[in-house]
């Protein structure tokens, strides 16, 4: 068996998934991995209006990317700081493709991903973005749920 030497980490600057990152510093100390984090802007599509032509996408949209960028860094600089090599990633699209899209690129030996239960019609007619990463993963995924039981490492 391989050592594990990338993870994959999305992020969504949910607590759900800041507790993840957490546990996957000390996951990764155990294997001096590299983290991956990734964050996806789901684009905003506008409806078309006929009569009005093309929509222009407003200003703050464009500024997410860099905000999101600079918050990740940040977030990064707090939970990961200089204890392991990490890199940023930020991407567009539909979180579950980019999540699997992006650990096919990066040839990530693990994602690491939170989860919180959807539950009734949302979960029915929708699924989880955890759920589809599972199944579609071109690697095997950890899914990190609250409370987080498990595996305790050394600091």
């Amino acid at each position: 068996m391989e050592l594990i030497k990338k993870i994959l980490v999305p992020i969504d600057f949910s607590d759900y998934s800041k507790k993840a990152l957490h546990y996957t510093v000390a996951f990764a100390k155990q294997f001096n991995a590299e983290i991956n984090l990734v964050y996806v802007i789901e684009p905003v599509v506008y409806p078309a209006d006929l009569s009005m032509g093309q929509v222009v996408i407003p200003q703050s949209e464009i500024d997410l990317s860099s905000k999101s960028k600079q918050e990740l860094e940040q977030l990064a600089k707090t939970e990961i700081g200089n204890l392991l090599k990490y890199n940023i990633i930020i991407k567009n699209g539909k979180p579950f493709v980019e999540i699997i899209e992006t650990a096919t690129e990066i040839d990530s030996d693990l994602i690491i991903i939170s989860t919180h239960g959807h539950t009734g019609v949302e979960h029915l007619l929708f699924g989880s973005t955890a759920e589809k990463v599972v199944r579609k993963a071109p690697c095997p995924v950890l899914t990190i749920r609250e409370p987080i039981k498990g595996f305790r490492f050394k600091a």
